[in-house]
């Protein structure tokens, strides 16, 4: 099964797909240090250019569309500007549904894209991607365009090309990344493809951490941490200790911590080792910021930010046992965001943490495609498209 995707970045969404069983055709990215990092880890066909300059009519019919529109307009650490933020690339994601008709579309963004401000801009983001051919009209307003495509809604049939749309927030520490990360997933199936899909469940759950912790100490002993080594138990874990004594560890499995993801690695700032790790290098100057306090080691790490200093990089620390903080290395930060070791950054400390703070973690990805993967597995071989003149159906 063939894919494409567009705004690739560092690769974290194009690897989960390529891992998933798709093969991709074509990668569209912009920035010059991200192509050169996928460049120089796949063997990928990968366009450096602005997305609007480039036709997609040749990759019609392929399976698979995916990408991740800038999050700036629409990020909480953003300006806030939306649709009229000159980086909303929206309308050119939906302009590549139009060219490639494919039989799903995949776009992940940030949870900011929910906020009441933005509701009727997402609504009209779901509508037209519902119907992609009810294209803006010449000296039409988006809302303008929005109340025609809600007329098309309404009315319960359309014979041109459409889609059944869904979407999911989700936290990427739900499906084993080390890192709370929440991030919308919207989904579009094409009108021919009948049967249903529903996004995969979570694996992973606090609870299930913490009672690895504090009821049966796995997770200690996982690590090799005696009892006189261990922190105390928080205040705010007693209050719950019964309830998590009732719970069924089987559901899920424990959320992955920053010091499951790195305590294999040496530290960067006092083992002269760490070098011989690819992109483990410390690098000074960290300090908290209000706000922005760093990840604790036993947690999931908070969500890693697009930037390596200020604000943004008083996220992208550890917090020590002993409360000092340092900067997490780009190696730590791509086992943050589940990139395999051989994965390799180009560009500059700041460019790098750029790439890994834009990403989408790799597992996630390759959860979420790998179920797509296999829904179009099952579909019946040779099938003939039945997308024009069916009535509408909502997801």
């Amino acid at each position: 099964m063939k894919s494409i995707e567009l705004f690739v970045g560092g690769g974290g969404l194009a690897l989960g797909v390529a891992q998933a069983g798709f093969e991709p055709q074509l990668l569209v990215e912009w920035d010059k240090d991200a192509c050169e990092t996928l460049r120089r880890n796949k063997p990928w066909n990968i366009v450096q250019g602005d997305v609007r300059k480039i036709s997609f009519h040749e990759y019609e019919d392929v399976d698979l569309l995916a990408g991740g529109p800038p999050c700036q307009p629409f990020s909480l650490g953003g300006r806030h500007r939306g649709n009229s933020d000159e980086r909303n690339m929206f309308p050119e994601m939906l302009r590549a549904v139009r060219e490639t008709r494919p039989k799903i579309v995949l776009i992940e963004n940030v949870k900011g894209l929910l906020r009441e401000k933005f509701s009727r801009y997402f609504e009209y983001i779901l509508l037209q991607l519902q119907y992609p051919e009810v294209v803006q009209k010449d000296n039409e307003s988006w809302i303008e365009h929005l109340t025609r495509l809600e007329q098309y809604h309404a009315k319960g049939r359309y014979d041109g090309l459409h889609y059944r749309v869904l979407f999911r927030l989700v936290n990427a520490a739900d499906y084993g990344v080390p890192q709370k990360r929440e991030r919308v997933f919207i989904i579009a199936f094409r009108c021919d493809l009948e049967r249903k899909w529903s996004f995969p469940a979570p694996t992973h759950s606090q609870d299930a951490l913490l009672q690895s912790q504090w009821i049966t100490g796995e997770y200690w002993e996982r690590h090799g941490i005696s009892r006189r080594d261990r922190p105390p138990m928080p205040e705010k874990i007693k209050n719950k200790l019964q309830k998590l004594l009732q719970i069924d560890m089987l559901q899920t499995k424990p959320w992955q911590t920053v010091r499951d993801a790195i305590s294999d690695l040496p530290d960067p700032e006092f083992n002269s080792s760490a070098s011989t790790f690819p992109d483990h290098i410390f690098n000074p100057g960290a300090r908290i910021y209000p706000g922005h306090t760093g990840s604790p080691l036993d947690e999931p790490a908070k969500t890693l930010k697009a930037g390596d200093h200020g604000v943004p990089g008083g996220e992208n620390m550890l917090v020590r046992l002993d409360g000092s903080v340092r900067y997490f290395t780009v190696r730590e930060s791509a086992r943050i965001q589940t990139f395999p070791d051989n994965y390799r950054f180009c560009g500059s400390w700041t460019e790098s943490m750029r790439q890994l703070g834009n990403a989408v973690p790799v597992r996630l990805a390759n959860i979420v495609a790998s179920s797509l993967y296999a829904f179009l597995e099952s579909l019946p071989r040779n099938k003939e498209a039945q997308g024009v003149g069916q009535t509408i159906q909502s997801a």
